[in-house]
């Protein structure tokens, strides 16, 4: 699995991502709140170790701190190690986090000539207002 950066987490917990990032955020907090089972079979609960939960609140409550995404990553990665179902969802949500929604691909085109006037290139726009009227000098 490749490792979940804690670049990706603060973006994720932060929503800064979107409406796609809150998404992921929430499978993220959904899956942390599982039972955490040890081995395959799950036989038993883990003691001692952290099932994420923790460090996705303290994540959640202050999103641009790196060290608490340090904290979720590697609680994360510990949590992986010890529970093959978890460690098995845990990627599926990655991979899917990475490759994003299916619906998710932007295509921007700008052709015909010379433009006259902004340009906004992008996804998941939301909440913009645009003054066209001109302001001579007011």
């Amino acid at each position: 699995m490749d490792p979940i950066t804690v670049a990706a987490l603060t973006a994720l917990a932060g929503s800064v991502a979107g409406d796609f990032g809150h998404q992921a955020w929430q499978g993220l907090t959904a899956l942390v709140r599982r039972p955490f089972r040890r081995g395959a079979a799950g036989d038993g609960e883990v003691v001692g170790v952290s099932s994420g939960e923790l460090e996705v609140a303290e994540l959640e409550s202050d999103p641009a701190d790196p060290l608490r995404a340090q904290a979720l990553a590697t609680a994360l990665g510990v949590r992986a190690a010890l529970d093959g179902e978890f460690r098995a969802s845990l990627e599926e949500w990655w991979r899917d986090t990475q490759s994003g929604t299916p619906d998710a691909e932007v295509h921007n085109s700008i052709s015909g000539g010379t433009q006259y006037g902004p340009v906004i290139q992008g996804r998941d726009f939301s909440g913009l207002t645009f003054d066209t009227s001109k302001d001579e000098g007011h």
